[in-house]
């Protein structure tokens, strides 16, 4: 469960000290196109790790990039052919690389490239392409008949007709992701999870015959599986070896058996064999006892995850994305997060939820801040500043879960971020301006450490609730849910006695710019006329109206106009949180009780209409600055030095790679399916 970085991006964020950057000229801009710019992030203490401990990085980092495919395939049936047509045009054009059709084929490639597919990472849509058909067409009929993933028995003539429509049919494929609930959110959804003929009622159906509301350690059904209907029957497609993916999943096993050999302890050696025999078997049963080995081994500085772990791109929330993160401890700053972590249970037992909904017992809940040293499937180019896991809610409450902040990438967004005219154009004062400048880097980072540590570990299911009962809400709620949390602790003097923040009303800056982005800046991200899709941005906008909303008779929040533009003013800051508690609450009886009804009515209410008049006044004024609504990572190049015997004697990182080229060597070198 992850908390993406907002849009939000501030001025002059250098009052806290940022102590990542090794190299003090370290350039994090890469490249910059459509609504996108690329960074790189450093990775400091890299070179003061073991020769084992760099060695378990690489083998990792390649178990990564063995699994690239799979996200490619999982976001569209058409993406692998359509990736491997438009990189031998990029590579092979001749033609005049300033024409209007090239650079739009340059724009097209990149975004492609970035979302891992055909369609935007962050809103769903479909891209548009810029170039023009016969463009395309002239340039696809210079590939070779070899160069082209044809299938037996067809011909290039209607495998190029099929190419052409996914490219250039807006209706076709519109929309990766549909969370409407008045339709078939599977049908009307373009992912490859399901294969094009299973309905909605069909899917619920076949999971709700396989599952027992008294199992008290349910399995997390449909997480590593495409559902298809074959012969007029409902199926699961599981991936695993010998199943669906099997070539990929085959390198990743073993490169994470290479890892298996330099770990740093048993409990490490444990959980990996234990993956590599998910991986083999596809036996969900044996992903929870993996998961609960991962959970519980909170003594390695190396970890990593890698699997089929995030639904938010499944409609109903039950398939998860292959993703990878890499990395390793951050010693002095998970300090902070082991502070917070010690003390889960007074941070539940006076949690303002209904008791009955509390953790009597909150177990095993570790966190710690980490230096990401690579990321991989849905987790790149655009990745989370925090994750939480294991996912499932029993394994949670038996055994605990493990939280970690990605802190080199989250200093890596601030430093790119310096300058930017942000807080003069939006915040609507200098002292509230100030109070941002000085506090919210800070606050930012105990927020997303108090929403993955805690957020997401608090709280209880009533006894027989699905955990899937809030369907294609359910995503939404559970960050609204985290979001709360974080939101009502950052001003309890709590935080002041263990030490992780020295000024009572700093989260002030957390709640301005909170409120400041879900009323209005993040819009920035989506295009007129559309309303929210993506489970995090309707979180934020969710919270942030129901505030404004149930705060308007006390005007606790307003939206007011100053010198014809629209700005976020906060009257009462200790009301705010009064109204944040009693959302808090009343999410936890959704998710707890499984009400769907209620908890649809919150988002649509709430989380998915835009105010056109807002929306438009938002864009103006975000064109005269140079933000970029988006931001992504490259990943460093490991080198490996060897000696004459070929025995490994250092890996060193390379940060000179450019997108493009990143982006071509991983189609060279891990093109597995």
């Amino acid at each position: 469960m992850k908390k993406i970085i907002p849009a939000v991006a501030l001025g002059s964020i250098m009052a806290i000290q940022l102590h990542a950057a090794e190299d003090k000229n370290f350039n994090y801009h890469v490249d910059n196109f459509a609504d996108i710019e690329v960074l790189r992030y450093e990775v400091p203490g890299f070179n003061n790790l073991t020769l084992n401990q760099k060695k378990m990085l690489y083998y990792l980092s390649q178990a990564a990039q063995a699994g690239r495919d799979i996200i490619w395939d999982q976001n569209g049936r058409y993406n692998l052919h359509l990736r491997r047509i438009l990189e031998n045009i990029y590579t092979g054009f001749k033609g005049d690389r300033e024409s209007a059709d090239w650079k739009a084929f340059d724009r097209y490639m990149k975004q492609v490239w970035f979302g891992n597919g055909i369609h935007h990472h962050y809103s769903n849509d479909k891209f548009t392409p810029g170039f023009s058909r016969q463009f395309f067409a002239e340039q696809a009929a210079l590939i070779p008949d070899a160069d082209l993933p044809l299938e037996a028995g067809e011909s290039r003539q209607d495998f190029m007709a099929m190419m052409e429509k996914v490219v250039f049919d807006p209706s076709f494929m519109a929309k990766k992701v549909n969370q409407d609930g008045s339709q078939d959110v599977i049908l009307s959804s373009a992912g490859n999870l399901y294969d094009g003929n299973v309905t909605q009622a069909e899917v619920e159906a076949y999971y709700n015959a396989m599952k027992d509301p008294a199992d008290e350690t349910p399995i997390s059904y449909g997480l590593n599986s495409r559902v298809a209907k074959v012969d007029g029957k409902v199926v699961e497609q599981v991936y695993h070896l010998n199943g669906l993916y099997g070539p990929a999943i085959a390198k990743i096993i073993y490169w994470l058996d290479m890892a298996k050999g330099v770990a740093e302890n048993d409990a490490q050696k444990a959980y990996i064999t234990k993956l590599i025999d998910f991986y083999v078997t596809g036996d969900l049963r044996t992903f929870d006892e993996y998961s609960i080995l991962w959970a519980e081994d909170t003594a390695s500085d190396v970890d990593f995850v890698n699997g089929f772990i995030e639904s938010y791109n499944d409609p109903l929330g039950m398939t998860g994305s292959w993703e990878s993160y890499v990395n390793f401890k951050n010693h002095e700053s998970s300090e902070r997060t082991h502070a917070i972590s010690s003390n889960a249970q007074w941070f539940e037992d006076h949690s303002p939820i209904n008791p009955a909904y509390r953790k009597p017992e909150v177990k095993g809940v570790s966190a710690k801040a980490i230096t990401a040293s690579y990321l991989a499937g849905d987790a790149f180019p655009a990745t989370a500043i925090g994750i939480n896991l294991p996912n499932a809610n029993w394994i949670r409450a038996a055994h605990g879960s493990k939280s970690v902040t990605l802190e080199n990438i989250t200093e890596a967004y601030a430093m790119a971020s310096i300058g930017n005219g942000f807080n003069e154009e939006f915040v609507i004062d200098e002292p509230t301006s100030k109070l941002l400048d000085e506090w919210l880097y800070i606050t930012d980072m105990l927020h997303t450490d108090l929403h993955e540590c805690l957020g997401h570990a608090s709280g209880r299911l009533a006894p027989g609730v699905d955990p899937d009962a809030l369907k294609e809400n359910g995503s939404t709620l559970e960050e609204a849910r985290a979001d709360l949390f974080a939101l009502y602790y950052l001003p309890d003097a709590k935080l002041q006695e263990i030490g992780v923040l020295s000024n009572p009303d700093a989260y002030k800056a957390e709640y301005y710019k909170y409120m400041l982005n879900g009323l209005m800046t993040q819009l920035n991200r989506i295009e007129p006329g559309k309303d929210v899709e993506e489970a995090h941005m309707r979180n934020r906008q969710l919270i942030a109206a129901w505030v404004l909303d149930h705060g308007k008779k006390d005007k606790v929040v307003e939206l007011v106009k100053k010198g014809g533009k629209t700005y976020v003013k906060i009257n009462d800051y200790k009301k705010m949180r009064d109204l944040i508690g009693q959302l808090l609450a009343e999410i936890q009886r959704i998710k707890s009780e499984g009400d769907y009804e209620a908890g649809n009515a919150l988002v649509q209410k709430y989380a998915v209409k835009v105010d056109p008049k807002l929306h438009k006044e938002v864009l103006d004024r975000y064109s005269k600055l140079d933000i970029p609504p988006y931001r992504g990572f490259i990943n460093p190049v490991y080198n490996v030095v060897r000696d004459a015997d070929g025995e490994i004697t250092d890996i060193t990182l390379d940060y000179t790679e450019t997108y493009p080229e990143q982006m071509l060597r991983l189609s060279r070198e891990h093109s597995n399916l």
